[in-house]
């Protein structure tokens, strides 16, 4: 398969995939402490986790919440991301674990960046994934990464931000820190080198947005932000070099 067919099938992939996370992210997005939601905006229970948020009981019929346009930008965003993906990795068989995990992040960002939360199931689940799913396409031939790097890299990463959540409670998420175990060891399939790299962008492009946003006077210093989605950013522009350079 060419370059430019894989990207788009890539990017197909990611826009399905996308379309069906409006539920989970509506099921997820809830404050610190309280349950996942489990009926609709309307009061109706809601079955499953994936698809549009939409019930038997009002007719199959979307939600405000869950409109077309409501749900593109995550579409969009796991489209771009897949393709961007697939044209770093090519063919090589790493691939289908950067497919299969990069809905799940877009999916953490969008949670984290709604009511600043990390829920463990995502990323505890993610963590486990992307270090079984490494471990079988290291069994595979024209890989380009190493097992071992990334279940050090998980354990490195997460090490790091445990002491940062010690040292600042108020500053950063016991969620940031199981998250940065499975971006430990996504970055860490191809190296330290890009272990160092994914975790700088992320710190680099989460001071960025605050700065920026002390700068319009929408946050003071001492605001609070989501870092997921800029430990997630980080993570997958370090992949993205990792990839182009193995």
């Amino acid at each position: 398969m060419s370059t430019g067919a894989l990207v788009a099938v890539a990017g197909v992939w990611g826009a399905l995939v996308g379309g069906l996370l409006p539920r989970a992210v509506y099921r997820f997005a809830v404050p610190s402490g309280e349950p996942w939601r489990d009926r609709c905006p309307d009061g109706h229970p809601i079955r499953g986790w994936i698809g549009r948020l939409a019930c038997a009981a009002c007719g199959g019929a979307a939600h405000r919440t869950d409109s077309p346009t409501a749900a593109l930008p995550a579409s969009l965003v796991t489209a771009l991301t897949c393709a961007a993906l697939a044209a770093a990795t090519g063919t090589r068989p790493e691939l289908a674990v950067w497919l299969l995990l990069a809905p799940v992040g877009v999916l953490l960002a969008v949670v984290d960046f709604r009511v600043q939360r990390l829920p463990d199931p995502l990323t505890l689940s993610l963590a486990a994934s992307a270090l079984a799913l490494l471990g079988l396409a290291a069994l595979l031939p024209e890989h380009a990464g190493h097992w071992l790097t990334a279940l050090y890299g998980a354990l490195a990463l997460g090490a790091g931000y445990y002491a940062l959540y010690r040292i600042n409670p108020a500053g950063m998420g016991f969620g940031d820190v199981k998250l940065a175990v499975g971006m430990g060891a996504v970055l860490g399939w191809y190296g330290w080198s890009t272990v160092l790299l994914g975790a700088f962008a992320g710190f680099l492009l989460g001071a960025l947005y605050g700065a920026a946003l002390v700068a319009v006077r929408r946050a003071g210093r001492k605001t609070t932000i989501p870092f997921g989605p800029f430990l997630l950013a980080g993570a997958l522009a370090g992949l993205l070099i990792g990839a182009y350079a193995a």
